[in-house]
């Protein structure tokens, strides 16, 4: 981390940059507050945003520890300070005396590469650098060609917060689902990706700016200025199949080494386990160990490397019987597009989707008396918080049902 104090040259002018953690106080214990650079001057502090965010625990020190992407983060807050620190200087240097709310600004001014750099090869370049995983790549692989339609950011200089809204509101208007064959006969009209779609292009592209500021290739990043306005959409949301629902898709057997055989296994294999998909494409059954006749793997996810805890019941270990104890390997389009029919089979009337077998997991679990702390191990979640959506889910239909009981039976609330 950065010395907090400004060099002996500038002591004498009462300036001093420290990096501090949620200085207004909002943030709700174990979440994450934001990290921020404070200036002071005269007896009077201003905040800069870095756009790293950490938990109270997390941060010791003045620097963000305890965590695998701590080194990351670190950087991207040490360069917004470095730049604050560099402005102060040439403040002083110019003799214009240091100015805390000038220097913010500066700090927040788009950096100027001098050549009109091409910003997608360097994203191009930096992504095999990374270390992402497969399915998070793609994302970032998409996001990267959907910049190039777009046409008004080629350049880190055109990187501006107005351009970035434009982009968002192109996403919108430009975006549709893919239709199938049979919707296109039957003159279906396609619609418009959801906004947890297009809050991932957002994500992905902060992620890059991020990494960019590190390299100095741009001074802030234009997405500080933007916190809250790009949704992930309605997380509360949650898809999920009833016990009976499951059984119905667990009843069809479609053809033997069909593309639709591979999907339904694979479904009944997530809602029997509560792994993604992703998760199920890097299974690999010589890490599972066995425990009093139990099958059980402990280790990280394949999305984030969260440590999860997974076993294998009855008719996981039938399904991998079938594969020579692996599993199907299905690209996720096409494994969603196999779900959709084999939904219709089943007699479903929403469409079948992968996310909702890891789900359906979930509900069951919690419905059949497990504790939410248990469920949140056998998924991976980085915290509870993302656990107590399926108990708060739970929770609604228990208050409809009785809703529903007491307008049946007459009762008075």
């Amino acid at each position: 981390m950065l010395n907090n104090r400004i060099p002996a040259k500038l002591k004498s002018e009462a300036m001093t940059i420290n990096i501090v953690w949620d200085h207004r106080g909002r943030t709700k214990k174990g979440m994450e507050g934001p990290v921020e650079v404070r200036i002071t001057h005269d007896r009077k502090s201003v905040y800069v945003a870095t756009g790293v965010k950490c938990r109270r625990s997390e941060f010791v020190g003045g620097e963000i520890s305890g965590r695998q992407d701590a080194p990351e983060l670190n950087a991207m807050v040490d360069a917004v300070a470095a730049r604050a620190r560099s402005i102060a200087a040439e403040m002083v240097e110019d003799g214009d005396g240091l100015n805390a709310a000038e220097i913010k600004k500066r700090v927040f001014r788009t950096a100027d590469d001098g050549g009109g750099q091409d910003m997608y090869e360097w994203i191009e370049e930096q992504l095999p650098l990374m270390g992402l995983k497969n399915g998070t790549l793609k994302h970032y692989v998409t996001m990267t060609g959907r910049l190039r339609e777009f046409g008004r950011m080629m350049t880190w200089r055109s990187l501006t917060v107005e351009n970035i809204c434009l982009f968002d509101d192109w996403l919108h208007r430009t975006l549709h689902k893919p239709l199938t064959d049979a919707q296109r006969k039957a003159g279906m009209e396609p619609e418009p990706v959801s906004d947890s779609a297009i809050y991932t292009y957002h994500k992905c592209l902060k992620a890059m700016v991020n990494r960019a500021v590190m390299f100095g290739k741009i001074a802030v990043n234009p997405y500080d200025r933007l916190r809250g306005k790009f949704k992930r959409g309605d997380t509360d949301n949650v898809e999920f199949l009833s016990l009976e629902e499951l059984r119905a898709v667990e009843g069809i057997h479609p053809l033997r080494g069909s593309a639709m055989a591979s999907a339904r296994d694979l479904f009944v294999f997530q809602a029997h386990t509560g792994m993604s998909y992703s998760d199920t494409q890097a299974f690999d059954f010589s890490k599972y160990r066995n425990q009093n006749g139990r099958w059980v793997f402990v280790g990280g996810r394949e999305k984030n490397g969260i440590n999860y805890v997974s076993e294998l019941d009855g008719e996981c270990m039938e399904i991998l019987g079938r594969y020579g104890m692996a599993l199907p390997k299905m690209d996720n389009s096409d494994y969603n597009l196999c779900l959709k029919a084999l939904g219709m089979a089943a007699g479903i009337e929403r469409p079948l989707k992968s996310h909702m077998a890891r789900h359906t997991f979930a509900t069951l679990m919690l419905a059949g008396g497990a504790r939410i702390e248990t469920v949140s191990k056998m998924l991976g979640h980085t915290n509870i918080t993302q656990t107590q959506r399926y108990a708060k889910i739970l929770a609604n239909d228990v208050l409809a049902d009785i809703e529903k009981a007491r307008r049946n039976n007459r009762i008075k609330k």
